[in-house]
């Protein structure tokens, strides 16, 4: 590549990425740029091997000035990409071994509705709830995003609620239909997320939601925020729910810890805990859990008993929960997935045998 067309390297690549269905673009010095599609990376064997010279000049294409200057100061930012309005890619720059690279996660324009994402009817109960706290979780990659968006976009076409999102950056992009969206990046609109967090009890919201919880004040500020009539939705990189409630607790002070189980088991409305699969036709398809936040959970939660929460969610059917195994094992039967892809992708292999 040259130094004088990267706008032009740039839009040739994100047209191929979108042709291509990748759900990624990697781009670094001394690689091929390269797509991850279906789940694989796929390197570009057809282009040029990227220099540093490059890199820079593909980030100095696609972020603002002060994002550039930010990326200098930081040696790393996040960022938003917005292509001709057709397509938006969630941005992360960074350094390696002294040069640019550049990684693009690709947002679809049209917030997908849970049937067109294969996720479970259920979760339109939670949507319902006036006020409380629900996490959707898993590892880096996963949907989570995706699944936050939908479940928003499902107030925003049904109730008159005023919705604020608080996100590093901004990913979906939300119009108000009968709601009124207010969506706020982290470093544009507002200093962080717990400052973001702490001025919506001004401003008269019913909804919040919160791209991420990196820290111990969010997590404070947003249970908060449920206990006093709001319905608060967030994400956290952990593998079931079982462990989000873990980590959560875990991340206060052992002289808080106490206090932080009461006001979780009280707040908390569920858990949904996902992960995308191989599908036998092609794509990914989600397996995922479900916690629902009834009297037997709470009463775990307040006790310290978080290690038999999985048994719960595994005999609680009746209720509307789904464990992690039945849901893979679902899939199996469907001729979605394989069942080496469902055993892979169990954090209960054993416990899954029984079901297939």
């Amino acid at each position: 590549m040259n130094d004088t067309n990267y706008k032009e390297q740039v839009e040739s690549l994100i047209i191929r990425a979108l042709a291509d269905g990748a759900s990624d673009v990697h781009l670094a010095a001394g690689r091929y740029p390269t797509f991850r599609i279906s789940g694989n990376l796929v390197p570009l064997m057809n282009l040029a091997v990227l220099t540093a010279e490059d890199t820079m000049g593909i980030l100095t294409e696609i972020v603002s000035p002060e994002f550039k200057e930010r990326f200098i100061q930081e040696k790393e930012v996040d960022f938003s990409y917005d292509f001709h309005g057709k397509s938006r890619f969630r941005g992360s720059a960074f350094y390696q071994k002294g040069s640019v690279s550049v990684t693009l996660r690709a947002i679809p324009l049209q917030v997908k509705s849970f049937e067109d994402l294969n996720l479970p009817p259920i979760l339109e109960m939670f949507t319902r709830k006036k006020q409380g706290f629900f996490l959707v979780v898993g590892p880096v990659g996963q949907g989570k995003s995706t699944t936050l968006a939908s479940m928003i976009e499902l107030i925003n076409s049904v109730r008159a609620e005023h919705i604020v999102t608080i996100e590093d950056p901004i990913e979906y992009i939300f119009r108000s239909e009968k709601s009124i969206i207010d969506q706020r990046e982290v470093g544009l609109d507002t200093k962080s997320f717990k400052t973001g967090l702490d001025a919506v009890f001004r401003q008269d919201v019913d909804v919040i939601m919160i791209g991420e919880m990196r820290d111990t004040e969010t997590i404070a500020t947003a249970v908060t925020a449920a206990e006093t009539g709001h319905l608060v939705f967030s994400t956290l990189h952990t593998n079931n729910a079982a462990q989000t409630i873990d980590r959560i607790i875990d991340s206060f002070p052992s002289q808080q810890q106490a206090q932080i189980r009461v006001q979780l088991a009280g707040s908390l409305v569920g858990i949904f805990s996902q992960r995308l699969i191989p599908r036998i036709s092609g794509g990914l398809i989600p397996a995922y859990e479900v916690l629902i936040n009834n009297t037997a959970i709470a009463s775990l939660i307040r006790e310290s008993h978080t290690h038999e929460i999985d048994i719960v969610i595994e005999t609680g059917m009746k209720d509307g929960m789904i464990d992690l195994n039945r849901s893979l094992s679902d899939l199996v039967r469907k001729g979605e997935i394989t069942a080496e892809n469902a055993l892979l992708y169990s954090s209960n292999p054993k416990g899954l045998e029984r079901y297939l």
